[in-house]
């Protein structure tokens, strides 16, 4: 198995039309998870890859697992008899607008722990991707990420942590520190403009790539959303801007962002290709409703690619 993601997969609801939640007459059902959402990625560009996580004995944890394997996806399931799977709830208040509303207090997700992580599967892994969101979801989530990490360290594999900070899960004086933590164990650590500054201090995406860099990965990028990303590795910086896209729903861009740099890193490419096809998953993500549904496949990404060469050295 080339990739192993860690995290809670969260059934989904979204509104069927703009306006008031309470107004819409009818609600659209499926799934996201910012771990899923890089799995589903992955997939789609032809990288062998599980997923980890608990879902509850019900109907949307089954929907999730079989949309899951649907997509090319492994997962690796621990059911939880006891808790329910996490639920959100997408409004849409204005045209190219959302608003998301999560129900995840005591979820199945929330009480994964070590003991449910298929440890040789992450032995096996050449890269084990984690996010910030499964450190704020519970204590027994980050001894899972913990087992996990030091897992992927003994075998060798590539640790690529994802910020994605959530100010309803903790506040940033809880989260710093445990980010800093994870970074300082990373070996890619991917972060926001906002995220990158809540770790370093730094206002400038340049700064902000050199102080993470700092703590231990040897690789950081900084995504700058509308303004592209920046990359530190292997002793270069590069810049790629971002494709100009008429964007329709913007959540789970990231998501495709980093499944096109770790499909690449594990291809072999340079940084620069890296980033520029990241760049363009992050788009393409975004031209299409739902947080994975647009996530493209290899012959998506080179039609959109004709547009030019975006990187700026």
């Amino acid at each position: 198995m080339s990739v192993v993601t860690l995290g809670e997969s969260l059934g989904l609801l979204v509104a069927s039309r703009i306006g008031r939640l309470e107004l819409v007459p009818s609600m659209d059902l499926g799934f996201g998870g910012a771990e899923s959402n890089v799995a589903i990625g992955l997939a789609r560009l032809g990288v062998p890859v599980t997923w980890m996580g608990r879902l509850g004995d019900d109907a949307m944890g089954r929907l999730i697992e079989r949309q899951l394997r649907a997509e090319g996806v492994q997962p690796s399931v621990t059911r939880d008899t006891s808790a329910p799977t996490a639920l959100m709830l997408k409004e849409r208040p204005a045209s190219g607008a959302s608003a998301i509303s999560y129900y995840r207090a005591g979820s199945a997700g929330s009480r994964i722990e070590p003991a449910d992580l298929d440890l040789d599967r992450v032995r096996a892994a050449r890269v084990l991707h984690l996010t910030g969101i499964t450190a704020a979801v519970s204590e027994s989530a980050r001894r899972a990420l913990d087992a996990a990490v030091e897992t992927a360290h003994q075998a060798g594999a590539v640790v690529s942590f994802d910020v994605n900070h959530r100010s309803r899960l903790w506040s940033a004086e809880e989260a710093v520190p445990v980010y800093r933590a994870l970074a300082a164990r990373a070996d890619l650590v991917f972060a926001g403009e906002d995220e990158a500054e809540l770790l370093t201090g730094e206002h400038e995406p340049a700064a902000q790539a050199a102080a993470i860099a700092a703590m231990g990965p040897t690789q950081v990028v900084v995504k700058r959303g509308e303004h592209g990303a920046i990359g530190f590795a292997e002793g270069e910086r590069v810049e790629v801007p971002a494709f100009a896209v008429q964007a329709l729903d913007t959540v789970g861009a990231g998501d495709a962002f980093v499944a096109g740099y770790l499909a690449e890193l594990i291809a072999g490419a340079p940084l620069p290709e890296r980033l520029r096809t990241a760049a363009a998953c992050g788009a393409i993500a975004c031209t299409a409703p739902g947080d994975w549904e647009a996530a493209p496949d290899r012959g998506a990404i080179a039609r959109f690619l004709d547009a030019g060469d975006p990187v700026q050295r």
